[in-house]
């Protein structure tokens, strides 16, 4: 069976910072794409962050770019996702993801929560 399970969310300040991992387990995360999404409250669900097999290249949303920094460690079948300089307008729930033409696989999502 295919889980993915998100953890490290939580409350922080503005300004703060928090490290989300996604551990997966039921497949090997290695030969796929690895993503970080978000959704705010009331909001759609929008990607944020993504990172190739071998974690060369990653991409990230204007509105996390050079905040957030998402990585990945094969052997540990986990994906991160380290987040500085947090805002309020970060409060979401954020879930890992691996989603291509014939597969799907999401996380239950973790909170995060910005906020003095």
């Amino acid at each position: 069976q295919v889980q993915l399970v998100e953890s490290g969310g939580g409350l922080v300040q503005p300004g703060g910072s928090l490290r989300l991992s996604c551990a997966a387990s039921g497949f090997a995360v290695s030969p796929y794409v690895m993503s970080w999404y978000r959704q705010a409250p009331g909001k759609e669900r929008v990607l944020i962050a993504t990172i190739t097999p071998a974690g060369g290249i990653t991409n990230y949303a204007d509105s996390v770019k050079g905040r957030f920094t998402i990585s990945r460690d094969n052997a540990k079948n986990t994906v991160y996702l380290q987040m500085n300089s947090l805002k309020p307008v970060d409060t979401a729930v954020y879930y890992c993801a691996s989603v291509g033409a014939t597969y799907d696989y999401w996380g239950q999502g973790t909170q995060v929560t910005v906020s003095s």
